[in-house]
C-alpha cells in the first residue's frame, strides 16, 4: 500500500496548524527509521497516524518531542521552529506525550505521579483543582489515589499516565499506543477518554495500531508504512478504503 493519492482529500482546517512537522528524517546509526514525514495537527481536531508495528510511528513522536534528535526536516508548534528544544521546554510550551509504555513512576503513589506531571506548575489550587479534573475522569484513580503506581493493573497505569499528562495542562497532546497491551474492555474506556479529553477541547495527536479504533475517533488520519507517509485524508474516507481495511483492518 503506497498510493500516497488514495484518500488524500482536501479537508476543510478547523484550526490554525499547532503542530506542523515538515519532510522529518531520524536515524539510528546507519539505519533511516524516518524517511521524509510531513503531517500537520490543527488546533481542535483529533487527529490519528495508524500504521503496523515498526512502521516509524513511535520514532516520529520522540523526534517530534525532543527525545531522539532529527537528522533532517523541521518541526514547527505554535509557529515557530522546535527542532533541537528538549522535552522539558516542550511540556511547559503545552506540547505533551503519554509514552509508548505509560512509563508511570513505579515507587510514587497515584497522587504524587499527578504532581509529577504538574512539576513544570506552580499555582498551587490550580494543581489541586486538576488532580480532582483528574479524578472526575479516572474515578478508580480517586479509588486509589494512595496507592503505589507500580503495583497496579496495565490498563490502571495507562489511565495514570494520561492524567499526569493532563496535569500539564496541554495544548496538544500526543498518545503513543495507548491501547497496547491492554484487555478488550480497558481498550474501550481508554477510547472513551481519549473521546472525552478531545471534547473538551484539547488538541490530540493519536498514535495506534489500532486502526478502526483510532480512525472512529478521529476528524483526520494519516498511515505510516516503512518510514514515510503512505495515505492521508479524512478518517471516514480512509476508514472505508479498501486498502486500509485489507491492510489494517484484516479484510
Amino acid at each position: 500500500m503506497s498510493d500516497k493519492s488514495v484518500s488524500d482529500n482536501n479537508v476543510s482546517s478547523t484550526g490554525q496548524a499547532l503542530l506542523k512537522v515538515s519532510n522529518l528524517k531520524v536515524a539510528y546509526g546507519g539505519i533511516q527509521a524516518v524517511k521524509g514525514v510531513s503531517f500537520e495537527v490543527r488546533e481542535g481536531e483529533l487527529v490519528s497516524l495508524i500504521g503496523a508495528n515498526g512502521a516509524g510511528k513511535t520514532t516520529t513522536l520522540k523526534a517530534v518531542t525532543g527525545t531522539l534528535p532529527a537528522a533532517d526536516g523541521d518541526i514547527a508548534y505554535l509557529g515557530k521552529s522546535i527542532k533541537g528544544q528538549g522535552a522539558w521546554d516542550l511540556v511547559k510550551q503545552g506540547l505533551v506525550m503519554v509514552p509508548e509504555g505509560r512509563g508511570v513512576f513505579a515507587r510514587m503513589t497515584i497522587v504524587e505521579n499527578l504532581q509529577m506531571g504538574a512539576f513544570v506548575r506552580n499555582d498551587k489550587d490550580g494543581i489541586a483543582a486538576d488532580i480532582e479534573r483528574v479524578f472526575g475522569i479516572f474515578p478508580r484513580l480517586k479509588e486509589r489515589a494512595t496507592q503505589l503506581a507500580g503495583t497496579m493493573s496495565g490498563g490502571e497505569q495507562q489511565m495514570l499516565a494520561m492524567g499526569r499528562a493532563l496535569m500539564a495542562q496541554p495544548k496538544v497532546l500526543l498518545l503513543d499506543e495507548p491501547s497496547m497491551g491492554l484487555s478488550p474492555i480497558m481498550v474501550d474506556k481508554i477510547f472513551e477518554v481519549v473521546a472525552d479529553i478531545h471534547s473538551r477541547g484539547t488538541t490530540v495527536l493519536l498514535v495506534e495500531q489500532n486502526a478502526s479504533r483510532a480512525l472512529g475517533l478521529a476528524n483526520r488520519g494519516y498511515v505510516m508504512e516503512s518510514g514515510e507517509i503512505t495515505m492521508t485524508g479524512e478518517a471516514k474516507s480512509l476508514l472505508a478504503d479498501p486498502k486500509v481495511r485489507a491492510a489494517y483492518l484484516g479484510e
